[in-house]
């Protein structure tokens, strides 16, 4: 959660960030041809949970806000849906379960690689197969489809080439070769970079959260103040 008078500087940088995030994409799909075959309505990449950082938390916050002012029923909706995840799933959830801040323990990080695992992502328009919040989706959103650097703690898996991971359903006749000369470039430094902005400018500790709880009014608490 984000004062609204700190959080211009973020804003700012964070739309850069999203621009160079979109351009990378864009040239990784020109460079991958018919072998990503992401497209609207293929909603595989929409169910399961994953971890948010501070910024998609704040952007999704952001985007919920307009909505409510623009298209008060969508946004109901979309809150409506949040709840009703949050409802089902908050007495497993791995972290608090009031404010949606992930634990960092190596325990709970274990048990969120089962939370949800099969739910369908809260923003996901079931009716449609599209992303109700897509300008302000995540940064794992922006960057699925195309092959991207594991990360180092990550395991080899049936999906990765040269250390690359790829969506499941791009890529399957393409060669390692291919798969390596298609990879998105992530912008992580700046990313990473403007997460500290963050942190300097709001003074909040950085925990990662889901989707879910950004649909909803956010809660200040003990654990979320700042230090």
């Amino acid at each position: 959660m984000i004062a609204p008078g700190d959080a211009r500087l973020v804003q700012i940088g964070d739309a850069r960030l999203l621009q160079n995030v979109d351009a990378a994409f864009a040239d990784a799909a020109e460079r991958s041809g018919a072998h990503l075959v992401c497209r609207p309505g293929c909603t595989q990449c929409c169910h399961g949970a994953f971890a948010i950082n501070p910024l998609d938390a704040a952007r999704l916050r952001h985007a919920m806000v307009a909505l409510a002012a623009d298209q008060p029923v969508l946004a109901a909706r979309l809150e409506s849906r949040a709840r009703a995840y949050l409802e089902e799933f908050a007495t497993s959830f791995p972290g608090d379960p009031v404010t949606g801040l992930l634990d960092e323990s190596d325990e709970a990080q274990a048990a969120f690689e089962e939370f949800a695992n099969d739910a369908a992502c809260p923003a996901l328009n079931l009716a449609t197969g599209l992303c109700d919040v897509y300008e302000a989706r995540p940064m794992t959103c922006r960057v699925f489809g195309p092959p991207i650097q594991m990360d180092d703690s990550a395991e080899e898996n049936e999906e990765a080439a040269h250390g690359l991971a790829i969506c499941e359903l791009c890529f399957t006749a393409a060669s390692p070769e291919e798969i390596a000369a298609a990879e998105m470039h992530v912008p992580h430094q700046e990313e990473a970079r403007l997460l500290e902005a963050f942190h300097q400018k709001t003074g909040i500790r950085l925990r990662d959260s889901v989707v879910a709880y950004c649909l909803v009014p956010p809660i200040l608490t003990a654990s979320s103040t700042p230090r």
